[in-house]
């Protein structure tokens, strides 16, 4: 486990490094193309490095708006936070998450913050409504593992910075791509960053996918495991893991970049292939089997 956690400190390091450089090159692009010149460079640094810094200290709450959550009050949702006061004590965690509730017809969970000190589990309306005391509870254990592998940290900035890139790609291709700049490239500033910057602006999708598989499929065998150390009872993952995967409602507030970050693919029409970010369902559960 301390491994894997020193391996997801590391992709994290190296994903904001790749973030900073991506839009740096794409905002110097969309500077130059407004006639700044050289000034351009030191925009995108400081439009990077602030994108950057604000992802990294924000990253709970963007994606908590982005899935539209609430808090799960203990007058509320008493089940919900009894089972996590229980799976604390077998944890070994010293900071207990905040609980959040999203309004969605599909269960479905997830766990994001850039550490267990500002850690967040984040379940579905329907997961409360369709799964009993012990799925439940193998649900919460597996989010709370991601949470003690430092998982969430790498999961949540990559999910705010692909969306970063995708929106900066839509809105500056349709925007630039077409435009003809008559210019005398001479006092422009740096005309080969500058043709980087486009290029990064076209395959910036293909760039947002890589990061994502920086969130490795490795995770998600790992946070089972860890689940069933917590709770000692694989069956009640492996019942929920299986209501889950067979239930036909659609995520309504899933995106292709938070997809990655729930405990099971929120999208009912994708089939797992060597891009997904999530392994086979069967493939999970027949891992769990033979931890009995």
């Amino acid at each position: 486990m301390f491994e894997d956690i020193k391996r997801n400190k590391i992709k994290t390091g190296v994903v904001i490094s790749i973030f900073i450089v991506i839009i740096t090159l794409i905002i110097y692009y969309i500077c130059m193309a407004f006639d700044l010149g050289y000034v351009s460079i030191v925009i995108a640094f400081i439009f990077s490095a602030g994108s950057a810094y604000l992802t990294y200290h924000n990253c709970d709450k963007i994606v908590l708006s982005m899935n539209k959550a609430r808090p799960a009050t203990p007058e509320e949702f008493k089940k919900l936070n009894n089972i996590l006061d229980a799976l604390m004590v077998s944890s070994g965690l010293s900071y207990r998450p905040r609980l959040y509730v999203v309004e969605d017809e599909q269960p479905n969970a997830f766990a994001t913050g850039r550490d267990p000190e500002h850690s967040v589990i984040c379940v579905t309306s329907a997961l409360l409504d369709k799964l009993d005391y012990y799925e439940l509870e193998g649900v919460l254990a597996h989010e709370l593992s991601h949470i003690a592998n430092y998982d969430i940290r790498l999961s949540a900035i990559v999910t705010v910075m692909v969306g970063t890139i995708l929106m900066l790609s839509d809105m500056f291709t349709r925007t630039f791509i077409y435009r003809n700049n008559d210019r005398d490239s001479d006092n422009k500033g740096n005309a080969i960053l500058m043709l980087i910057g486009l290029v990064f602006l076209i395959i910036s999708p293909i760039f947002a996918k890589l990061l994502q598989l920086a969130v490795s499929r490795r995770r998600e065998y790992l946070a089972d495991a860890t689940a069933v150390q917590f709770t000692r009872n694989p069956d009640g993952l492996i019942s929920a893991l299986i209501k889950i995967s067979s239930d036909p409602n659609e995520l309504k507030t899933a995106s292709n970049s938070t997809a990655h970050m729930y405990i099971s693919n929120p999208f009912r029409n994708k089939k797992t292939n060597l891009f997904s970010t999530h392994p086979a369902t069967e493939d999970r559960i027949a891992a769990l089997r033979n931890l009995k």
